[in-house]
């Protein structure tokens, strides 16, 4: 009902195992118990800031925030699509893209995060390649940047997988600590010699003005 106000609401990226939308509010109490469950080993942090290490109730605020913000603070020069991975009908994890200025940029930025017990299973690999077949083929992006510590080897290997080549890093605190980032850059040319045939979107079309995509008579970008 809301779709007609919200259409972000009605868009779905869809591969052969996830569906991945924004989540409406009925969604987050899932996702919160994924959260719950746990994301990652706690001696060590995947993320820059250390959400994960807050208290239970502080850690679900912040995450219900983090959502609302996203929707609250959508603009087309400044937009955050939070989208919610989804396993047969259940919440595995989390898949963002960002951007800024993307109508005159057309970069896009990826971050994400999945459920302790559904990693190792190509799932997180999966949802990139979503996220990514949506960024290029869906909004027509020239480039998506993604970044890892350098010791999640996990993220890493699938920032590789897909294609995306390493590029200089950076310093950035660390539980309060300096580490080194490693970042990594795909191309829309290097996105195309790989380009998977079995990811789809749904409901694309009403929601592109949002993104700040204007799409050609012709159809492409």
């Amino acid at each position: 009902m809301l779709e007609a106000q919200w259409p972000l609401f009605g868009l779905r990226i869809l591969t052969p195992r996830l569906e991945i939308r924004m989540p409406g509010d009925h969604d987050l109490e899932g996702l919160l118990a994924v959260a719950a469950e746990g994301i990652h080993d706690p001696d060590t942090m995947p993320f820059l800031h250390p959400w994960t290490d807050a208290e239970p109730a502080e850690r679900d605020r912040s995450s219900l925030q983090s959502w609302w913000r996203a929707r609250a603070g959508w603009s087309q020069d400044n937009w955050h699509f939070s989208g919610a991975v989804f396993l047969d009908g259940c919440p595995v994890g989390r898949q963002d893209l960002m951007a800024e200025h993307f109508a005159e940029l057309r970069v896009v930025k990826t971050g994400s995060w999945l459920g302790q017990r559904f990693q190792g299973q190509g799932i997180g690999k999966e949802m990139r390649a979503a996220v990514l077949h949506f960024a290029f083929e869906g909004l027509g992006a020239m480039e998506a940047e993604s970044g890892a510590w350098h010791d999640n080897a996990a993220s890493v290997a699938v920032s590789r997988a897909l294609g995306c080549r390493q590029v200089e890093g950076g310093l950035a605190l660390r539980r309060g600590q300096p580490d080194r980032l490693t970042d990594f850059l795909l191309t829309r040319e290097e996105w195309l010699a790989r380009r998977r045939d079995d990811i789809t979107i749904e409901g694309l079309d009403r929601c592109l003005f949002v993104f700040g995509v204007r799409q050609e008579a012709e159809g492409s970008f």
